[in-house]
């Protein structure tokens, strides 16, 4: 895959930049788009260019959260294909299972190592989601 454009959102701007280091460590070229709220990417995606491949989305932020982003785009049809990938610090079941209800592609807990955050994206860039379907056995990526 060349030329990718990531989405991603997160409220807490050190988050934001080691995801920025880590995407440009990848042996790919990824545009990176990044966002500080759920709104913010919202507008984003509904206004392109560019548009996103792949979105990575944090769950706990002001204003719209990343709950009220995946439902919305869910609720979309024009956006309901984009693959949604949920990068939380959290691990809790009811969570999990709640994301994947919502339709999200994806939950991915957020690493603590740089090399695992690479290999989160990594996965994520390298999975065909057109054919992925999130069942309770695959859903959470484990770096």
């Amino acid at each position: 895959m060349s030329d990718i454009t990531i989405f991603y959102t997160d409220d807490d701007e050190d988050d934001l930049s080691i995801f920025s280091d880590a995407v440009e460590s990848l042996q790919k070229k990824v545009n990176l788009q990044t966002y500080t709220g759920g709104q913010k990417l919202l507008n984003a995606i509904y206004n392109p260019p560019p548009k996103p491949h792949i979105v990575f989305l944090d769950l706990n932020m002001p204003g719209k959260n990343g709950f009220d982003v995946l439902a919305e785009l869910r609720d979309n049809e024009e956006k309901i294909q984009i693959p949604i990938i949920v990068f939380s610090t959290s691990n809790e079941p009811g969570i999990i299972e709640k994301c994947r209800l919502l339709g999200a592609s994806c939950f991915m807990t957020k690493p603590v190592l740089m090399r695992d955050i690479i290999k989160s994206i990594d996965y994520a860039l390298e999975t065909d989601w057109r054919n992925f379907v999130p069942t309770v056995h695959n859903f959470v990526y484990k770096s």
